[in-house]
């Protein structure tokens, strides 16, 4: 493992977690350095200058690094960790994925309106479907429903999820009463799929303990577990079987 440039050029060489210390790909973590004012700063797209500090890309694990002071003793530096900077890491990714949803929606790469979701659902051009966390049951199974018109065996692999209200959706695509979308294969629908995975990453807080097998289930049964949310219930993803 090449140590972690000082200009942090965010190359996927893999860096060493400070909670769990293990060694794992750039995508699973989140680099933080510390600001001009000795202000610990997280460092999402991995570009600021100085010397960084990984951890793993949950809140449970930001979370315990502030804990063991992890921070300052990685950077051999006194710095000033926030006391939210839990929440505030996952503000940060929310604002990253909604970003990254509304260039896709520039793109033309989104589809909203309940009539026209689920006619993309069942064409099989969907990638993704969001609900806002206000969306009725009887919506969201309709759409599943179409999905696997549209995709057979294939719908299980389609990602949905539930991780943003009604009004996020409303300002990320301009538009108002956003209950379903849909994503569509095409230009800015890979960087939102990344962006959403590492949000639902952080906030499922879903990375197996140091020592603990990768495979292990967790207490709800389910498993295995690790960074392939996307493929399971839970952390604002639904199951569409």
């Amino acid at each position: 493992m090449r140590r972690d440039p000082g200009g942090g050029d965010g190359s996927h060489e893999e860096r060493l977690c400070v909670v769990s210390r293990e060694v794992k790909d750039p995508d699973e973590l989140i680099r933080f350095v510390a600001g001009p004012d000795r202000k610990l700063v997280p460092d999402l797209r991995r570009r600021l200058p100085g010397r960084g500090v990984w951890v793993t890309g949950t809140a449970a694990a930001v979370k315990e690094a502030v804990k063991r002071r992890a921070f300052g003793r990685s950077l051999k530096a006194e710095v000033v960790t926030s006391t939210a900077l839990v929440e505030e890491v996952e503000a940060l990714l929310r604002r990253d994925a909604l970003q990254a949803l509304a260039l896709a929606n520039k793109a033309g790469a989104v589809v909203t309106g309940f009539g026209k979701v689920e006619e993309a659902a069942a064409k099989g051009n969907v990638v993704a479907l969001l609900h806002a966390r206000e969306a009725a049951p009887d919506g969201r199974r309709k759409l599943a429903q179409a999905l696997r018109r549209g995709r057979g065996e294939a719908a299980a692999g389609i990602v949905i999820t539930d991780l943003f209200h009604e009004a996020d959706l409303d300002l990320a695509l301009g538009r108002a009463h956003v209950i379903h979308a849909a994503l569509i294969a095409g230009p800015g629908s890979d960087g939102f799929l990344a962006r959403l995975r590492k949000l639902a990453r952080y906030v499922a807080n879903d990375e197996p303990a140091a020592g603990q097998p990768n495979d292990a289930l967790d207490g709800r049964g389910q498993g295995p577990q690790g960074p392939e949310l996307i493929e399971r219930e839970g952390a604002g993803f639904e199951r569409n079987e």
